[in-house]
């Protein structure tokens, strides 16, 4: 089985988004239990301007969603694009050979339908 390119690259995305994916998963476990361990509240201890001993850690939190947005569109636009061209495929592939419509036109012509 040959790969595309196209389909190498969005391997490659979704290898990032899954890596984005992870990161993301773990820094929210280390954050809740930091948040946990101080007792302290959660709008309190997820507000950056309020938690300035975990504001990069949260602002991190922030950008590895909004990547994981961007990555997912990418991968969606590519499915959009694939999806288009198998039907263009498809359709192409279910329309009449040119000959055969060249002899319902004449058919047609000659029968009077």
């Amino acid at each position: 089985m040959e790969i595309s390119d196209s389909d190498r690259e969005l391997i490659a995305v979704m290898r990032q988004f899954f890596a984005a994916k992870a990161e993301l998963e773990n820094l929210k476990e280390q954050l809740e239990a930091a948040r946990q361990a101080a007792g302290e509240a959660i709008a309190v201890f997820y507000d950056p301007r309020q938690n300035a001993k975990h504001a990069a850690d949260l602002q991190r939190s922030h950008r590895l969603k909004g990547e994981m947005a961007s990555l997912m569109q990418r991968a969606e636009a590519w499915g959009r694009a694939a999806l288009a061209a198998d039907r263009h495929e498809r359709s192409e592939a279910e329309a009449e050979p040119e000959e055969w419509q060249s002899f319902e036109r004449r058919a047609d012509s000659l029968f009077g339908a």
